[in-house]
C-alpha cells in the first residue's frame, strides 16, 4: 500500500466475554498493522474485565451501561486515526478485512466502503449475505478491483431503502463522520449514521461482495437475536420515526415518502401481529390509525398484501412439520 493511516478500531461490549476474544484476536491477525484497538466496556459484569487483562496492547475503557451507540461514540472520542472502524464484540474479521478496504478508502478518497460476509445461521450452514440482497442487486457489476462504486443520488436512495452494511462491515474517515452514533436510536444507530454522512453532503463509497468478515449469531443480537415483532417495534417503526424527525430539512418530499412507507408497511405487519398473536385488538387498531394519519390510500394497499404474506408463512412452516 502507498500510505500506511493510522485505523482506530472500536469493540463495544457487553456481557460478551464468551465471544470477546475471537473479535480481538480477530483484530491483532489483520495483515495491516497499523492499529489502535479500543475495547469499550458497556457495563458488563460477567468475567470480560479479566479477559482483558491477556491483551495489554489494546485500550480497555468501561463505562455505565449506557447501549452500544454511546459506547461506539466514547470509543469515537478516544481514537487517534484518520480511518475509524467498529468491530461488534461478537462478529470476526478475516484476516484480509482491513487491508482490502484501507487500500480502497485511500486510493479513492472515498468517505467509507464496506464489504460482504459470511453470516451464520441458527440452523445449518453459513451463507453469503450481501450477494441475495434486493436493494444492493441492481449495483453489481463486474470491476477490476472487485469493488463496485456508489456515488449520489443513487446512494441516498440505497440508504433511506435499507442498510446494507451492519457496523462491523465498514470502514470509514474520521472527517466524514457528522455527528457519531444516535443514542435515541433502538437498534439501527449505524444506519442512521450512514445516513447523516450521506444527507449531509455528497458521499462517495464503495463495497465488495468479496466475504471478508464473519457474523456470528445467538439470542442476544441487537437485531438477528430479536423476535420479529421486537425488530418492527424497535427498528421498523420506532427507530425510521426517529429518523424521519431528525432529517426532517434534509430529506426531499420522495425521500420522505420511501420512510413513511416503510413505517406504515412495518405498522401494519406489527398489528397484524397483535390481532393474530396477541389478541390485543386495541393496540392493534391503534398502529392502523397511525398509518392511516400518515397515508391512508397506501395503508389500504398495503394491508391485503401482509395478511397475505403471514398466511404464505404460516402454510409454509406447516408443510415443514413432519
Amino acid at each position: 500500500m502507498k500510505t500506511n493511516p493510522l485505523v482506530s478500531v472500536i469493540i463495544p461490549t457487553y456481557n460478551r466475554a464468551d465471544k470477546l476474544r475471537a473479535a480481538i484476536d480477530s483484530v491483532f491477525k489483520q495483515h495491516y498493522k497499523n492499529i489502535q484497538l479500543i475495547v469499550i466496556d458497556d457495563g458488563s459484569q460477567d468475567r470480560t474485565a479479566d479477559l482483558m487483562k491477556e491483551y495489554p496492547l489494546a485500550e480497555y475503557i468501561i463505562q455505565d451501561h449506557a447501549g452500544q451507540a454511546a459506547a461506539r461514540n466514547n470509543g469515537l472520542q478516544h481514537s487517534k486515526g484518520n480511518i475509524v472502524a467498529s468491530l461488534d464484540s461478537d462478529d470476526m474479521w478475516y484476516p484480509e478485512f482491513l487491508e482490502r478496504c484501507v487500500e480502497k478508502l485511500e486510493a479513492d478518497h472515498l468517505d467509507f466502503v464496506f464489504a460482504n460476509w459470511s453470516q451464520d445461521a441458527k440452523e445449518g450452514d453459513p451463507w453469503d449475505f450481501l450477494s441475495g440482497d434486493p436493494f444492493l442487486k441492481p449495483f453489481f457489476k463486474q470491476t477490476p478491483d472487485g469493488w463496485i462504486t456508489v456515488k449520489n443520488p443513487e446512494l441516498r436512495k440505497l440508504y433511506l431503502e435499507a442498510c446494507p452494511s451492519p457496523s462491523s462491515s465498514v470502514v470509514m474517515r474520521k472527517t466524514s463522520i457528522v455527528g457519531g452514533w444516535d443514542e435515541h436510536i433502538h437498534v439501527g444507530d449505524d444506519w442512521c449514521m450512514y445516513l447523516e454522512m450521506i444527507l449531509t453532503k455528497e458521499c462517495k463509497i464503495a463495497f465488495t461482495l468479496d466475504k471478508l468478515w464473519r457474523k456470528r449469531i445467538d439470542n442476544i443480537n441487537i437485531y438477528d437475536g430479536r423476535k420479529r415483532s421486537e425488530v418492527l417495534k424497535l427498528l421498523y417503526i420506532a427507530d425510521t420515526q426517529r429518523v424521519i424527525e431528525k432529517f426532517e430539512k434534509l430529506l426531499t418530499p420522495s425521500e420522505r415518502k420511501i420512510l413513511e412507507r416503510r413505517y406504515i408497511a412495518s405498522s401494519v405487519e406489527l398489528a397484524k401481529h397483535e390481532l393474530i398473536r396477541e389478541f390485543n385488538i386495541p393496540g392493534s387498531l391503534r398502529l392502523i390509525g397511525k398509518s392511516l394519519a400518515i397515508d391512508i390510500s397506501f395503508t389500504f394497499k398495503i394491508m391485503p398484501d401482509i395478511f397475505m404474506q403471514g398466511v404464505r408463512r404460516r402454510m409454509k412452516s406447516e408443510k415443514k412439520k413432519p
